[in-house]
């Protein structure tokens, strides 16, 4: 085998411990809590089905990349629930430190492109990161709504924290959706 392939099957070995990784939020019918691997795959296709609803258009190819790399530092860090309570500094020095390790498992020109990708999304500044990060933002949210609420009890989630933490990002890179969902949002909240 040769080295090259060796440091990429030691990085796919490694992805592999991304479906170990539980979030906080549960699958659609309540029935666990979903993990960081089903999580990557779950918001390419909603990117996939749901790009003609960018702010600005997007090349999806790229989206569907940064969405599928995004979380792997969750494989070193865990999963931070945007609504629990953590220090953003020390999750992101974490997750500097997990991407520098996990990335580093592959070839130099490899670990350099997808390195770049999970920088970009985290950065959120050219148009195809801010739509990625709004659909990273908005399927816990569906998923949420399809399951009473989901894990908002859990965090004592308010209308107006969910506004600020999600709405505003997912707003940012596709208004269409977060549109709407709000009278669904809107009405959970009220009851």
């Amino acid at each position: 085998m040769t080295e090259r392939i060796a440091a990429q099957l030691a990085f796919l070995i490694e992805a592999d411990k991304l479906k170990s990784t539980l979030r906080a939020t549960t699958l659609c019918d309540g029935s666990r809590r979903e993990n960081s691997g089903e999580h990557s795959w779950h918001i390419a296709l909603y990117a996939l089905v749901m790009a003609e609803h960018a702010t600005r258009p997007v090349n999806i190819s790229r989206v569907i990349q940064m969405l599928l790399v995004h979380d792997l530092v969750e494989i070193d860090a865990g999963d931070t629930p945007i609504h629990g309570t953590h220090d953003p500094a020390r999750t992101a020095t974490i997750e500097q430190a997990a991407a520098d390790r996990i990335f580093g498992l592959l070839p130099t020109d490899q670990a350099a492109m997808l390195r770049a990708l999970w920088d970009e999304f985290e950065a959120a500044e050219t148009d195809d990161a801010i739509f990625a990060k709004s659909i990273d933002r908005v399927q816990p949210v569906i998923a949420n709504l399809e399951t009473d609420g989901g894990t908002w009890p859990e965090y004592n989630v308010t209308a107006t924290q969910l506004h600020s933490r999600v709405g505003v990002k997912v707003e940012r890179g596709a208004p269409a959706i977060w549109h709407a969902l709000r009278d669904q949002i809107d009405a959970w909240f009220a009851t």
